[in-house]
């Protein structure tokens, strides 16, 4: 679009009703350099105020970037990767860039095909990402030198940059608030333990419990699903160890375990606390009573990826493996 004369509205045109130079107009544009905020805004309301577009052809020529990121993920459901998406996307979007997203539903040979989709469109960098945090063989780059970045998903290459949440930390902090609520025996009711989440967080429970010199309730193994915590907490409750609390391992199998503590007469969280993992809106809101759960911080996740994404772009390396903070959110079953 135009202001009125004839042809598109410049780089040079925005200068001039900005009274800078091309310079100035290229550093707030691209938020380089060393600008006073009054300027960067004058610049910014000229470019609005005409409407201007840059030449993203031009900028790529010039800089050697294509200011986008390619993330490939095979979380079909979306569950885990639109939050991620979501923080990582307006981290990126800030530095103007944006993201080309691919889903390879775990299969391999679709994964490859994406990958040298995005490859093909010049992306400044990759972002892998998954429906679980268990690790996986390093993506392919085919020799091509781009920073790749793991979240949600770990690498095992140790030499790449990846970054999860605390399962660990965040069931320690669950079982923490339990204790401190006064509850002494505390089991546990979870997924399959050949997920490395899992483990972490069983290895949370037990620390938290050591801390305090109780004794390790019951570890109770199922799938994730709610028909799976209802059938185990059944069968915990007949047991020899009544718990007065229960930390679950996800929130589907949390909402499982209130169907039955309800259907078993007990009350939640008068006479057994209930805590879940994953603070899913859809799951703890509908639970009766709403449940307490420990919110892996996706979105934060999604958002460090975006700043550690736009720091290796712009040349500083990488490596290593982060675990950001989990935080309990409270609700009225714990």
């Amino acid at each position: 679009m135009s202001d009125g004369r004839n042809g598109p509205v410049t780089i040079h045109d925005v200068a001039r009703a900005a009274g800078v130079s091309i310079g100035t107009v290229s550093k707030a544009l691209n938020n380089t350099g060393s600008l006073a905020p009054a300027t960067r805004e004058k610049v910014l309301a000229a470019v609005k105020a005409l409407n201007f577009r840059p030449n993203v052809l031009a900028k790529s020529l010039h800089t050697g970037l294509s200011g986008t990121v390619g993330l490939i993920s095979n979380d079909s459901f979306g569950r885990f990767t639109m939050p991620i998406m979501e923080g990582l996307e307006g981290v990126l979007s800030e530095n103007g860039m944006g993201v080309f997203m691919c889903n390879a539903t775990d299969d391999a040979e679709r994964e490859k095909a994406h990958l040298e989709q995005l490859l093909a469109k010049q992306i400044d960098g990759i972002v892998v990402t998954s429906r679980r945090a268990d690790r996986r063989p390093a993506v392919d780059l085919q020799g091509i030198g781009l920073p790749v970045i793991y979240v949600f998903s770990h690498s095992d290459d140790p030499d790449d940059l990846t970054l999860l949440p605390d399962d660990e930390g965040g069931a320690f902090t669950a079982v923490s608030h339990l204790i401190q609520s006064g509850r002494k025996r505390i089991a546990h009711v979870t997924g399959p333990d050949h997920f490395e989440a899992v483990r972490l967080r069983q290895k949370g429970w037990l620390a938290a419990l050591a801390q305090a010199g109780l004794p390790p309730g019951p570890i109770l193994h199922g799938e994730w699903s709610e028909a799976h915590g209802r059938a185990l907490t059944t069968e915990l409750m007949v047991g020899p160890f009544r718990p007065d609390a229960i930390l679950c391992g996800n929130d589907r199998i949390a909402r499982g375990a209130a169907d039955a503590l309800r259907e078993s007469g007990l009350r939640v969280p008068e006479d057994v606390a209930l805590v879940g993992f994953d603070n899913w809106k859809v799951m703890v809101e509908a639970c009766r009573p709403p449940l307490t759960s420990v919110d892996m911080n996706l979105r934060e996740l999604g958002a460090e990826t975006g700043r550690r994404m736009v720091q290796m772009i712009r040349g500083t390396p990488q490596s290593g493996t982060i675990r950001l903070p989990c935080s309990l959110v409270l609700r009225d079953s714990a």
